[in-house]
């Protein structure tokens, strides 16, 4: 008995553990959203201002994760109402339309930043995008990493696609600061156009993990460990 008990915990099948995670995962999910509201009006409006496709395509990006905690939100909150596990089923679902929404943003910088090298664009360095980016590092990573590590509680794969989608949300993040900065020190034409193709391989990268269920699975289970 006492066997099953400890393996029940362990897997996080016992009802009390269980629940526990859910409550933190719905918590983090929350935070989630609230940052996610804040890093995209201020990226999208600085990007608009400087005419920057970099700080609007983390914008989107920032919309893109926003409507996935949303979704989240949503499944976590069926699961605490009616105390048994979510449909695996509804939750690739969920994580397949984040991922196809990541590929079409992707598609879009690739086509954006074409425009503005042949048309010789160049954005205007912005002070608020810089702070933005700056401050989005350690936020993502330690939500990223709060949200694996119930994500391996709950066996959640949406959980654990959201996690990775904040981690490379971080790296996207870091990145955009490189750009920003290049483009304060040498205020180049071509620097925000090249910049933001840099971010389309974080822009794959979270829609493949999103996309694929099972791969995905697998692999955030093991570094979940």
């Amino acid at each position: 008995m006492n066997d099953e008990r400890a393996t029940s915990v362990q897997t996080g099948t016992d009802e009390g553990v269980r629940q526990a995670f859910v409550r933190e995962a719905f918590w983090l999910e929350w935070v989630t959203i609230a940052w996610m509201l804040i890093e995209a009006a201020v990226a999208v409006a600085a990007g608009v201002v400087a005419h920057s496709l970099l700080l609007l395509a983390f914008g989107i990006d920032s919309i893109i994760e926003l409507a996935s905690a949303g979704i989240l939100v949503w499944r976590l909150s069926m699961e605490l109402r009616d105390a048994r596990p979510f449909s695996e089923t509804i939750e690739q679902r969920a994580s397949r339309i984040a991922g196809a929404l990541l590929f079409a943003l992707a598609t879009f910088v690739v086509a954006a930043a074409a425009w503005g090298l042949l048309q010789h664009h160049k954005a205007e360095f912005s002070p608020a995008g810089l702070i933005l980016t700056i401050a989005a590092i350690p936020i993502m990573f330690f939500l990223s990493k709060r949200k694996l590590t119930v994500a391996g509680g709950l066996g959640s794969r949406a959980l654990r696609a959201d996690a990775f989608e904040g981690i490379a949300c971080g790296w996207l993040s870091f990145t955009v600061v490189i750009g920003l900065l290049a483009q304060l020190t040498f205020g180049a034409w071509w620097i925000d156009s090249v910049a933001s193709l840099a971010i389309v391989y974080f822009l794959v990268k979270e829609g493949l993990e999103a996309w694929e269920g099972e791969e995905c699975d697998v692999a955030c289970h093991d570094k979940s460990e």
